[in-house]
This record gives C-alpha cells, sequence and structure tokens, in this order.
C-alpha cells in the first residue's frame, strides 16, 4: 500500500510529499518527504498523532512499516538501491542492502521482507534478514507493482507475469516455488492485493473498469467488480477490509469506491408483482441471449459505497479502518492531507467526509506513544461496534516485539539468530554487523 507522489519515476521528487504507505493492519500511516519521513497513528479521527519523525535521511521515496512495531524500512533517492532498515524507537540502523538497481518497492510481513527491483524480486528471511530467493527474469516491472500477504503462515507472493496480458504469478514465500499463474485481465495490470489471511487476491488492470477477486491458491475467480463503464481510469490502490467483507478502490478520479464481497443466492426470491421487479426479470432473462461481453458487465457486480473527493488528477491511497469502534475510509494523497470518511456498513451510499488532516504539518508528537506500538486485533467492518476477529494460528517463527535473542546472548559471527529479529527495547538485540552488504550472487535464483 505504497505510492509515489505525483506519478514520479523513482530518481525524481516532485513536491514536498514523495511517498505515502499504511502499514499492514492499517492502524499507522508513513509518509517520506524530501526532508526525510514521518509515522503517524491512526487511533483517532479529530487528532493526527505522529509516532515518529526522522530528517537523517533526505528525499525519501520509499518508507514501510511493519505493523505498529518500531521497525521501519526506508529507501532515499540520494541512494535508490540500497535498502535501510531502522529500530526507530531506538534510533539505530538494524541494516542495509545494496542491490544491482532501483528499489521500486517494498513489502513486509513479519515472516518475509520483499525487495522488488524491475527485473527481479528478493526475498529476505526477516528474523535475521538473511537472503532467501532472487526471482529473476521476471517481465519488466518498471512500477514494481508486487503485494505479499501480510498473513506470515503463508507468505504468499503476488508480481505480474506478463508485459501485454494481466497474468499473475502466485509463488509461495515459504516453500520458495511458484503456485500458480492467474490469467486475471486481458490488459495489463495496474494493482494487486490481498486479503488478511492471504485467501482472496484482488486485481484491477490499466483500464481500471473491472476489479476482479480470486480465491488463493487455486486461482478461482470468486467476484467480479465494475467500477465503471464511460471512461477509462488508473487505479492506484487496492485494500480489503481487515475481515475481508469488503474491498476498496482508489484512483486518479474524485471517486473513491468500496466493493461488498458477498454472493447472491442462486435461488432469488419470487418478485412482487410490481413494474420494476417485472423489468428485472425481463433483464435477467435477456443477458442470456446477449453477447458474452453484454451478458458479463450486465452482471457485474457494482459500488457498495463511495468517497467524493473535491478534486482528481492527484495519486492517492485508501484504506478501510475502524477507529474509535466506528468503521471508516481514509485516503491519503499527494495533496499532502489525509481525508477521513463515515462508512455505513449496514446499507453503503455515499460516505461522509468528517475530518481532514495536513501531513506536512508539524501534527502532534507522541513519539513514545506505547499504545501505538501494540499489536492491534482485526477489525470487523459489518457492525458499527468494532468486534475483534479470531486470527489464524501459526505456528512459524516470525518478527515479534517480545521474541527473539535475549539481552546478552551472543550471535556467533557468521550464524544467524534461532530466533526472530527482536526490537523490544529491553531485549534487543539485531544481528546489525550480519545483514549488511550487497545482494549480486549470494543466494538461491529462478
Amino acid at each position: 500500500m505504497e505510492a509515489v507522489a505525483a506519478d514520479s519515476p523513482p530518481g525524481r521528487v516532485e513536491g514536498a510529499l514523495s511517498c505515502f504507505s499504511f502499514n499492514q493492519d492499517c492502524t499507522s500511516l508513513a509518509i517520506g518527504t524530501k526532508a526525510g519521513y514521518k509515522l503517524f497513528s491512526l487511533s483517532s479521527v479529530e487528532q493526527l498523532d505522529q509516532v515518529h519523525g526522522s530528517n537523517e535521511i533526505p528525499d525519501v521515496y520509499i518508507v514501510e512499516r511493519l505493523f505498529s512495531s518500531s521497525l521501519v524500512v526506508v529507501v532515499s533517492h540520494t541512494k535508490p538501491r540500497q535498502m535501510n532498515v531502522y529500530h526507530f524507537k531506538k534510533g539505530t540502523e538494524i541494516c542495509n542492502y545494496s542491490y544491482s538497481s532501483n528499489i521500486l518497492s517494498i513489502r513486509l510481513n513479519r515472516q518475509r521482507l520483499l525487495v522488488c527491483l524491475e527485473e527481479s524480486i528478493y526475498i529476505h528471511n526477516i528474523k535475521d534478514m538473511k537472503l532467501l530467493k532472487t526471482i529473476l527474469d521476471i517481465p519488466a516491472n518498471p512500477t514494481g507493482l508486487c503485494a505479499l500477504s501480510i498473513n506470515h503462515s503463508n507468505s504468499y507472493v503476488a508480481y505480474p507475469g506478463s508485459l501485454t496480458t494481466g497474468e499473475i504469478v502466485l509463488y509461495d514465500g515459504h516453500s520458495l516455488k511458484t503456485v500458480c499463474t492467474i490469467a486475471a485481465h486481458e490488459g495489463t495490470l495496474a494493482a494487486i492485493a490481498f486479503n488478511a489471511s492471504g485467501s482472496k487476491l484482488a486485481s484491477a488492470s490499466e483500464k481500471g473498469t473491472v476489479i476482479r477477486v480470486f480465491s488463493v491458491p487455486d486461482g478461482q475467480k470468486l467476484y467480479e467488480f465494475r467500477r465503471g463503464m464511460k471512461r477509462y481510469v488508473t487505479i492506484s490502490s487496492l485494500v480489503f477490509s481487515m475481515d475481508s467483507q469488503f474491498l476498496c478502490a482508489s484512483s486518479n478520479t474524485e471517486t473513491v469506491h468500496i466493493f461488498k464481497l458477498e454472493h447472491l443466492n442462486n435461488s432469488r426470491p419470487e418478485e412482487p408483482s410490481t413494474w420494476s421487479g417485472y423489468v428485472g426479470k425481463v433483464f435477467m432473462a435477456a443477458s442470456n441471449y446477449l453477447p458474452a461481453q453484454v451478458s458479463d458487465m450486465m452482471n457485474q457486480d457494482r459500488a457498495f459505497a463511495t468517497g467524493r473527493l473535491s478534486f482528481s488528477g492527484q495519486r492517492n491511497i485508501c484504506t478501510l479502518s475502524t477507529i474509535q469502534k466506528l468503521p471508516r475510509l481514509l485516503v491519503a494523497s499527494s495533496d499532502g492531507h489525509l481525508y477521513i470518511y463515515n462508512l455505513d456498513p449496514q446499507d453503503g451510499g455515499e460516505c461522509v467526509l468528517i475530518k481532514t488532516h495536513s501531513l506536512l504539518g508539524s501534527g502532534t508528537s507522541e513519539e513514545n506513544k506505547e499504545n501505538d506500538l501494540r499489536p492491534s486485533l482485526p477489525q470487523s467492518y459489518a457492525a458499527t461496534v468494532a468486534r475483534p476477529s479470531a486470527a489464524a494460528v501459526s505456528t512459524v517463527p516470525g518478527y515479534s516485539e517480545d521474541g527473539g535473542a535475549l539481552r546478552g546472548e551472543v550471535i556467533p559471527e557468521h550464524e544467524f539468530a534461532t530466533g526472530p529479529v527482536c526490537l523490544d527495547d529491553e531485549n534487543e538485540f539485531p544481528p546489525i554487523i550480519l545483514c549488511r552488504g550487497s545482494q549480486k550472487g549470494k543466494t538461491k535464483q529462478s
């Protein structure tokens, strides 16, 4: 969920805000500027709390935070081939890596860290930053389009498989093997995103008119939504709600679309004997005799709800989050603002804008805010009161604030820690010395 502002290519920054991204559970917002980067907590509608800010690295064009932890990954235009991993609460660098070309995007969960270049993808083990796999000879991917499931028990990876069509390659981040390819669209891909559990994958093509959702790992089409018909748009972000009941899409237009993931029963109740019911039956019957493209268009679901911006043509990203026990639509834009809307999870309709925050102002600093550093539970969007949803149980070790090497434990030279990288103030002992270097021919390749 990271975007480069103003559609500027890597190597050039236009405007004060160069990038922005929501973290994996949509509880934090990170922005990059010419001066450095900032992290904000999204726990309140009325107040935007700044958790951290740094001016040590200028011209930041990628900044990604790992959930609500103190781990943050930063890439700067001054060194576009170098990834820097920091413990921002302690103000220390955990590690840095250099690559053969400019870094276009970074994705991470508690088990894997993904670095996407134009023609290759590097997969790191986040517990010790060891490079596990290099996926080479992928089709040219100038935007760095890729997705990583935030569920570290599966760690699925998705990336474009073709230059000319919307083919998606689904890759297993644990077994380090290709799972399948999905023929998602006729045109080339513009956006892809996993849901929180890694069981669904959403995609949109460069036309931006149709959004499809597929099952993972078998790649079967589950849903098809129509964003519009009259004009082609550039989809800038796709994101599921944490309970996977809604899918949100933003573009370079003034409208943000929210779709509801529900299947209508095949055996529909008898329509009332009204004129509208009769017309509906006629259209459904006629669709069986129309050309396939027209029939598909009639059967595609429309947006359940929409959010309206007062402008178009700006780069933006969206997310769905529960703030103060109510479901909200959040839109961060390259105009330097965060827009917060109320979302009615029952009736949908047009979302109401309730607050606008400036991302470039000083904000309220909460440098040591403990609540922000605690892991948050996924929330439900189907009710107006937040409900914790059951998290998938996993026995796979991964990053955690309270796990890893204990204080005083010595990590031998040329050996990696047996536990996850620990970023807790009391127990931190990351293998800083062991994870510096250049990624050239050091790992398995495919």
